[in-house]
């Protein structure tokens, strides 16, 4: 009876972020027909990309009970570090892994810190958004790096074009079904939820807890260094503030999506959710012309909300 009750509330949550979606899209639709044009929705979606990719990574974090306020960091170090390379001469395409190699190992240092350092991890992500972002500023001088060239393969990623569809959209469908797969097909995804919900009880049934977050942490960074590279291509150079605040976004979407702060409960669809509404939002309140600071505080009641539900169930 119990377990009943409960998938019956989790589909309610789940049911709940997707309505609050379709209300805020008819909302907007009404009150603005530019945004209900197919090259808006689709420029959305683009958009939209960059959250999603560093979310569905935040989620895995999210679901062991720690956080990750390291991300933009890591995808600006990761995206300037590719910049200098292709600049000063590396071919595109290995820059570009070489920068998603970066990516994961900087994330796996912080799921180090936590696990081997026993840092509580709001510590040891502070510590390692604050040595990033330095090390990024250090490297570029405070000043942008541009002269990327010509390569067909960095376009591809940020600005190229699948059958009219953008490639980010494409990556964005193909990663999210990766990450469905991994959490619910997996043992790696079983351990993943197990450690966030108990990892006493996950620990005495044989998972290394401390092995499932340094791969998790581990993911986030690839995830961070990837949406660096999609803003690497769309603009065209590495700017050294790239990535400032990209953290809250991510964990904003995670928690509207429905997965619990406290781990252990969540699903990676509910995270799609959640990216799709800060999205429809900041897109919606741009067309409306609404002030920047005004969206803030609207994005801050938001996430509140968000939250406040997540306490009370």
């Amino acid at each position: 009876m119990e377990a009943n009750k409960k998938k019956i509330m989790d589909h309610i949550q789940d049911l709940g972020a997707l309505i609050a979606l379709l209300l805020l899209v008819v909302g907007i639709s009404i009150i603005s027909p530019e945004f209900r044009t197919g090259s808006n929705f689709l420029s959305l979606l683009r958009q939209s990309s960059i959250n999603g990719l560093i979310a569905f990574g935040m989620t895995c974090v999210i679901l062991t009970d720690a956080i990750d306020l390291s991300v933009g960091s890591v995808l600006a170090l990761s995206t300037v570090l590719c910049a200098g390379m292709i600049s000063s001469g590396v071919p595109a395409g290995l820059a570009m892994i070489l920068a998603l190699v970066i990516g994961t190992a900087l994330g796996a240092v912080s799921g180090f810190l936590v696990t081997k350092g026993r840092l509580q991890a709001f510590i040891a992500t502070l510590i390692t958004m604050t040595v990033y972002r330095g090390a990024t500023m250090i490297f570029t001088g405070g000043k942008p790096i541009s002269n990327l060239g010509d390569s067909f393969v960095l376009k591809l990623v940020g600005r190229g074009n699948l059958f009219n569809i953008p490639i980010p959209v494409i990556l964005l469908v193909l990663i999210f079904v990766g990450f469905y797969f991994l959490l619910n097909k997996t043992t790696f995804g079983r351990a993943v939820y197990a450690t966030g919900s108990n990892w006493k009880c996950a620990k005495l049934a044989g998972i290394n807890i401390d092995r499932t977050k340094i791969i998790v942490y581990a993911i986030s960074g690839f995830m961070s260094a990837l949406a660096g590279l999609i803003l690497l291509s769309r603009l065209g150079s590495a700017q050294p503030t790239l990535g400032d605040g990209y953290e809250l976004d991510a964990i904003a979407a995670v928690a509207l999506g429905g997965t619990s702060m406290s781990g252990g409960r969540g699903k990676i669809y509910g995270t799609l959710i959640g990216v799709l509404i800060i999205a429809v939002l900041n897109n919606g309140l741009n067309i409306l012309g609404v002030s920047s600071y005004y969206q803030d505080v609207i994005k801050g009641f938001v996430i509140l909300v968000a939250v406040l539900s997540d306490r009370k169930r």
